[in-house]
């Protein structure tokens, strides 16, 4: 049985698909896209706390083998990471790309041709990794995509530092978000990217991309997933990431069927060595313990955990 064909492409049909590119990229003149709300020209070349103006800037594309089991199958999840960020932690793994911006710039038609490539090279979706601040240029460079022959599912990979309004416009677009739940006290939020609102702004967020797409679907036959939410809960040092509070969350509010991965992978990067409770690694115990909050919330779809503890 064949899967569903990807949204995208009956939006392309209808016409929503252009419509909703052309909405994205005219917000960009008094730039609210995301809960920072800078409100600069970024189609004058103003920036606000993205340092990204009219054109996306590309760090790296490729298929990646290291994303979550139902995303990379036998020949990986083409990835686009976008340099730059709209929530800039200061223990971000991806240090050089989000706070110093490395990378190049890309017009829509470039874009484009990055996912048609990876989409050559055999990949099962097309992911867009760090996409808050650059969801206008997305959708137009998708739009070029799809009209030169793009089929393969679109993934939003976020940081859950999302507007509502924003998440609107890929409705009927994107057909799997893949967005993190980072912490759920403020103050942390606070401390760590100057975003106190992050927790309830990340609660609309999922809540407004479940709506749209549902749990995550799965084809039984390749293992592939084809729409829904992934969610991604990154175990801080300590507590930090509230566990508890976030599983909570999605089995009760979301749902008790959402897929969740608990990841392990944190170690001190960034400026993390400034806060002494995030300047350690990550314990097994306390991943331990984080999985074992997730099952007693009533999570019971659990990425298979690819461990990977550091000893400081």
């Amino acid at each position: 049985m064949a899967l569903p064909a990807p949204a995208y492409l009956n939006a392309l049909k209808t016409g929503t698909l252009e419509h909703q590119a052309n909405q994205g990229l005219e917000a960009l003149s008094r730039c609210t896209l995301c809960p920072r709300r800078c409100g600069v020209d970024r189609t004058a070349g103003e920036t606000g706390t993205c340092k990204t103006g009219r054109r996306a800037v590309v760090a790296s594309y490729n298929p990646h083998f290291g994303e979550e089991t139902p995303l990379v199958g036998c020949n990986g999840s083409g990835t686009i990471f976008f340099s730059h960020c709209n929530l800039l932690c200061n223990f971000c793994q991806n240090y050089e790309i989000s706070h110093l911006g490395e990378g190049r710039e890309m017009d829509d038609d470039q874009l484009a041709t990055i996912m048609l490539d990876l989409q050559q090279a055999g990949c099962h979706n097309i992911n867009f990794v760090t996409p808050s601040h650059v969801v206008p240029q997305i959708l137009a460079a998708v739009y070029r995509a799809a009209k030169r022959g793009l089929t393969l599912p679109l993934v939003y990979n976020c940081g859950g530092y999302d507007r509502v309004k924003t998440l609107q416009l890929l409705d009927g677009i994107v057909d799997i978000y893949m967005p993190d739940f980072k912490f759920w006290d403020s103050k942390v939020a606070r401390d760590t990217c100057n975003a106190p609102d992050y927790p309830e702004v990340a609660k609309q967020s999922l809540l407004e991309m479940h709506r749209q797409v549902g749990d995550l679907c799965i084809d039984q036959t390749s293992g592939l997933a084809y729409k829904g939410v992934l969610v991604r809960h990154l175990v801080l040092p300590g507590g930090l990431a509230g566990t508890v509070k976030v599983m909570e969350f999605l089995a009760h509010s979301l749902s008790r069927n959402t897929y969740v991965n608990v990841m392990s992978q944190y170690r001190p990067c960034g400026r993390s060595r400034d806060n002494p409770t995030l300047a350690v690694a990550l314990s097994p115990a306390e991943y331990d313990q984080a999985v074992k909050e997730a099952k007693r919330a009533g999570i019971t779809r659990l990425d298979k955990p690819k461990r990977v503890f550091q000893l400081w």
